[in-house]
């Protein structure tokens, strides 16, 4: 059964810093592209950050230069260290697991398997 637990979101103020991490279970982690997503209310769920099978990572523009994303191969654990943190960065960020196409690593679409989420709140 595939599980994927996200925690370390929480409140902070802007120009601040959190790491998100999200545990997995039940596949193969190493095998799978990971990334981070994020929905505002109101908003469509929107990519932040991929990483691929073979460790190439991808980013959205608006987070470019202050989130990174990694992950750990031994722990099967997917991390996202944001710093800089603006307010509208506040959302609920998601982890998700598939096998999207190279060119779609930020689509929501290509993913199959999700968290439950983890609250971040950026506050001015």
């Amino acid at each position: 059964q595939v599980q994927l637990v996200e925690s370390g979101g929480g409140s902070v103020q802007a120009g601040g810093s959190l790491r998100l991490s999200c545990a997995a279970s039940g596949f193969t982690f190493s095998s799978v592209a990971l990334g981070w997503f994020r929905q505002a209310p109101g908003k469509e769920r929107e990519g932040v950050a991929s990483v691929h099978s073979a460790g190439t990572t991808s980013y959205a523009d608006s987070v470019k230069g202050r989130f990174t994303i990694s992950k750990d191969n031994a722990k099967n654990t997917l991390y996202l260290q944001m710093n800089s943190l603006k307010p509208e960065d506040t959302a609920m960020y998601y982890c998700a697991a598939g096998l999207p196409r190279w060119s779609l690593l930020l689509s929501r679409n290509e993913y199959n398997y999700w968290g439950q989420g983890t609250q971040v709140t950026v506050s001015s």
